[in-house]
This record gives C-alpha cells, sequence and structure tokens, in this order.
C-alpha cells in the first residue's frame, strides 16, 4: 500500500469517528506483519525438536542382546541338524542289511558316517556284501587262516582288531567283521585309505589292504 492511498484512507476514517485527522500519525501507516503459529511449522513447536540420541549403554545393551539371540538361533539350528541326522542313523541301522550295518559300525568305533562310502566300497571289493565269504584259494588259505566276512579278514587279525565291546561276536558278524576290518585299515594305512575305498595300483584298480 502506498503511503499517500494510506494517508487518505486514515483520514477518512478519522473523520467518521469524529477525530481530527492532525491527531492521526501518518508514521507506521503500513501494515505490521502478523505472526502466526502453526503446529508443527513453528521452529518452536516441540514436535519438531530433534529427538535426543539413545544413551551409548542403551545402544551397547541392544546390540549384545541381537547378538544372543543370533547365537540362540543358530544353536538350536545345530541341534535340529543333529537331532535330524541321529533319527536317519537311527533309521539305517533299524533297516539292516549292508548300509545299516556299515553306519553301525562306524558309530560303534566313534567314526564319522561319512567314511560309509569308503567303506562300502572295500566291502563289495572283497565279498560282494556276503557277510559268510570265504576265501578258499589264496596263501592266507593255503596256510589254514582263510579270509573270511564282509571285509574278508583272517583270525587272528580279527581278534587283534574288532571292537572291544564286539569281542564275543564270530568273524562272520557283519558288524563285528566291518569294525576289524576297518580298525585294521585305519592303524596300518590310515583313515585317507578308507576314505578313499581302499588302497589302489597307478591306474586306479583295487589292490585290496
Amino acid at each position: 500500500m502506498e503511503t499517500s492511498t494510506a494517508a487518505t484512507q486514515l483520514t477518512a476514517n478519522a473523520e467518521a469517528l469524529q477525530v481530527d485527522p492532525a491527531d492521526v500519525p501518518l508514521t507506521g501507516a503500513h501494515l505490521s506483519p502478523v505472526a502466526y503459529s502453526v503446529a508443527g511449522l513453528d521452529s518452536t513447536d516441540p514436535a519438531e525438536e530433534p529427538a535426543e540420541p539413545a544413551p551409548a549403554t542403551d545402544l551397547a545393551l541392544l546390540d549384545k542382546a541381537g547378538r544372543i539371540a543370533d547365537e540362540i538361533a543358530e544353536q538350536r539350528a545345530e541341534e535340529a541338524a543333529a537331532a535330524k541326522a541321529r533319527a536317519e542313523l537311527d533309521a539305517l541301522i533299524a533297516r539292516g542289511g549292508l548300509d545299516g550295518w556299515i553306519a553301525q559300525a562306524l558309530e560303534i568305533c566313534d567314526l564319522p558316517q561319512d567314511l560309509a562310502p569308503g567303506v562300502k566300497k572295500v566291502i563289495m571289493a572283497e565279498s560282494g556284501g556276503n557277510p559268510r565269504a570265504i576265501n578258499l584259494w589264496d596263501s592266507n588259505a593255503r596256510a589254514g587262516r582263510p579270509s573270511q566276512g564282509l571285509m574278508q579278514v583272517i583270525p587272528s587279525t580279527f581278534r587283534a582288531y574288532v571292537h572291544p565291546s564286539l569281542a564275543d561276536r564270530p568273524i562272520t558278524d557283519p558288524i563285528a567283521n566291518i569294525t576289524a576290518g576297518v580298525r585294521y585299515m585305519v592303524a596300518n594305512y590310515g583313515i585317507d585309505t578308507l576314505e578313499a575305498g581302499g588302497r589302489s595300483n597307478g591306474s586306479g584298480g583295487y589292490i585290496g589292504y
């Protein structure tokens, strides 16, 4: 609004109110700005003030609680996996047969179940999976001590290496025979040879143990 226009308006207002226009100051005739406060927009609004950061101790406790929760979840997952593996092993042993005998023999010898393929390879090469197999043609047979059972061990080897808990079982007992053959191989050739399925020649052919 221009000053002359404001002055004219003020004079008219003064006359309407029966006030002497001379008594009405022209200075400050401009409209003064009015301050408005809008919630959420006013810089002094408490809602606009930044939240105080959480104390360092609280953050440390939250971080520790998160780590503990992760550890508990991981432990439970491991326990569930172990329980599942145990159930599968029990089912395999209960079914019996060659795979069940191998599983039980490895368990008795406190050896990992992942050795089972190597043990089975030896068994199939030695006896074809027949727990009553007897070798009647090699040097041991000619010496009167034929190799017998799944892993074709001679009587003296069986007595020396059968797991003590099965020492009262016969040489042709599947599980006892496997423990004797496995323990003999580990003691004389190492667990790697057992895992590989026995000794082999340069071309990879099986040569026994």
